[in-house]
């Protein structure tokens, strides 16, 4: 971790239809850490990371990614900011009719001018960074419920990003699974230099990676603490 910003999320104001859930927030994330976002059911876990993603535009505020808009700014910076990220959604959302290749293949296929062999390759070392080269061939409903969080992991570090954003990763797995999940998690931020930002409520996985941690409240809307987890 060093003490560069990566992300600088300023007085946001996030909501729905001019109904706001969260007020005011203001934080930074630094190149390299494993930045955790908590709170109760409905306090705007989610709802931040949309925002922060640039799926939902602010009621007020900014979010920058490594010093581009994703909301507000012109198209050629929110693209810019796009390219620097990866997203895994708690389903995996992969593409049940596309094998782990090619769904990890997509995002090259749509975003450079790779020749095939190429994406195949740099797709089945996504795989191998995860653990799944050898299930390559398999579709999501072969594989287990870990594995297919693992697979979208791949397809989320297709383009290189600087930076991950992971939404409950740890949902629905068992205990020696997310455990094994929180670890790819480290290894990826030791080997590959990956930023993590986690929406999660799995507190064994929060002590398991987070370096700090940032909880929401969902009566006042705002920042309840921040802080390492202890």
């Amino acid at each position: 971790m060093t003490d560069e910003t990566v992300i600088e999320v300023d007085h946001l104001d996030a909501g729905y239809d001019a109904a706001p859930v969260l007020e005011d927030i203001s934080f930074t994330v630094r190149r390299g850490e494993v930045f955790v976002i908590l709170g109760g059911s409905g306090c705007g876990k989610s709802t931040l990371l949309k925002h922060m993603i640039g799926l939902n535009p602010p009621l007020g505020g900014l979010v920058r990614i490594m010093g581009d808009r994703i909301s507000g700014g012109s198209q050629d910076e929110r693209e810019r900011a796009m390219r620097r990220f990866g997203v895994t959604y708690q389903s995996g959302a992969l593409f049940g009719s596309m094998t782990l290749l090619e769904n990890v293949c997509l995002p090259l296929d749509v975003f450079t001018d790779l020749p095939s062999d190429a994406r195949y390759l740099v797709a089945e070392m996504k795989l191998d960074l995860v653990g799944l080269k050898s299930f390559a061939s398999y579709f999501p409903s072969d594989i287990s419920g870990g594995m297919k969080k693992r697979a979208a992991i791949a397809r989320a570090l297709a383009l290189d990003p600087a930076i991950l954003f992971l939404d409950e990763p740890s949902a629905g797995l068992d205990p020696v699974t997310s455990a094994e999940l929180d670890r790819l998690i480290l290894r990826l931020r030791d080997t590959q230099g990956i930023t993590f930002v986690i929406v999660t409520h799995e507190l064994a996985s929060i002590f398991a990676v987070a370096d700090r941690c940032l909880m929401l409240d969902k009566q006042t809307k705002r920042i309840l603490a921040e802080g390492p987890p202890a």
